[in-house]
């Protein structure tokens, strides 16, 4: 048996993995911090109830359940930390006050999930995301996607492909359709898989009539440019307000998305199905031309509140730190600027005043963010760059200096 082994899918991260993450991650707090959002830290589990309220069975698949030894509930560890930030703003903050400020929040955290979300990839990534509480608008959603482009501009990852869709729109046309509970599962679940063929002869066997069939086959051909939006408006004409609605901020938020970034390529699709079900308004991912899965994702969650007694608007996004720390430019660069950057101070067996001016000057090397390693034997087997150090602490002339490996 290897008693070394991980399970599949679990992360673990050497020094200088580790600290390329943390920078990352104090990075993305200070950035967070100077856009108004607070950081919180909800814990690593939960009773069950409060992890899955509102966020449909697909997160509930992906939580590891344990028993509390303490009173025999159920517990969850996290796989999304969106619920547990809703409950903070709904509970904590917010204290069943639905008309609350307005509250900003961020987060960094590992979460647990039973499958990974591609295949071989990790099943504990390292959460970060920010949210915004207390207002619904076209503004809120241009703030958090503004936020979401600006985590990767910061890490020089550009570039992007923002691809946008609505919520309203599938739900707005199947309420106007009158679907009922197992004709909106079954057309959801052909919408997610975009599967043409399927919905074609799922509505010519329902009793729709042909206005609505057509909208209904209609929908999963409707994505491409911002242009195609004006052909949507036209098809879904008779859809009823609620898809005429959530068609109209669609536009109006790609036209303030192109006003502020002309270099940003759009892509709309009106039939994106991607989460965990919850989401109620304009939904986002970020991907990368030739990289298949999504870097950033986000959307509208109006509703999850309403489970922890407050109903209050929410927004936001989330990616993961350990893919913002392969895609980054600067983490690429901090890569090849590390090695043997350290300084080796000399041990010394006797102690006495050499040995205050020497710590002495060892603490002044750290207070300036140096990285100074002590030698722990006289005649050490290893030479100073193999400690990853280029520089190293002599005496000249009774004083203690720095000089460059030779």
């Amino acid at each position: 048996m290897n008693t070394w082994l991980l399970p599949d899918g679990i992360n673990e991260s050497l020094p200088s993995d580790a600290e390329r993450l943390e920078a990352l991650r104090r990075h993305l707090v200070d950035l967070y911090s100077t856009w108004g959002y607070g950081l919180v830290m909800p814990p690593l589990v939960e009773y069950l109830e409060s992890l899955r309220a509102g966020m449909g069975t697909q997160l509930d698949l992906q939580t590891f359940k344990i028993t509390d030894q303490s009173n025999g509930r159920m517990m969850g560890i996290r796989a999304d930390m969106t619920p547990q930030v809703a409950r903070i703003d709904a509970h904590r903050l917010s204290k069943g006050d639905a008309k609350a400020t307005v509250n900003r929040l961020c987060y960094i955290g590992t979460v647990l999930r039973t499958r990974s979300e591609q295949q071989g990839g990790s099943r504990s990534p390292v959460q970060v995301g920010a949210e915004l509480f207390g207002h619904e608008g076209i503004e809120s959603d241009y703030e958090i996607i503004m936020l979401m482009l600006e985590t990767l501009h910061s890490i020089d990852v550009n570039d992007l492909v923002l691809d946008l869709g609505h919520a309203g729109i599938a739900n707005g046309l199947a309420e106007h359709a009158k679907l009922n509970n197992d004709q909106r599962e079954t057309y959801f679940d052909m919408l997610a898989r975009k599967s043409i063929p399927e919905i074609a002869e799922w509505t010519n066997q329902q009793h729709f009539s042909e206005s609505d069939a057509e909208m209904l086959r209609a929908l999963p051909l409707l994505s491409g440019s911002i242009e195609m939006l004006v052909k949507a408006k036209d098809q879904f004409k008779n859809a009823g307000n609620v898809v005429l609605d959530a068609l109209d901020h669609l536009k109006s938020l790609c036209e303030m998305l192109v006003t502020n970034h002309p270099k940003l390529e759009l892509h709309i699709d009106l039939a994106e199905m991607r989460g965990y079900s919850y989401h109620t308004g304009v939904i986002y991912s970020v991907y990368l031309p030739g990289r298949g899965s999504s870097i950033a994702q986000g959307g509208r969650y109006n509703g999850i509140g309403k489970a922890f007694g407050n109903a209050r608007p929410a927004v936001g996004f989330s990616t993961d730190l350990r893919t913002l720390s392969e895609l980054s430019l600067e983490t690429v660069a901090l890569v090849n600027s590390l090695g043997a950057n350290g300084i080796l101070a000399p041990f010394l067996a006797s102690s006495g005043q050499e040995d205050k001016e020497l710590n002495s000057l060892i603490s002044s090397l750290r207070a300036q963010g140096e990285q100074v390693i002590h030698q722990l034997e006289q005649k050490s087997q290893f030479t100073p760059e193999q400690l990853g150090c280029n520089r190293t602490i002599e005496k000249q002339e009774n004083n203690w200096v720095v000089v460059p490996v030779t």
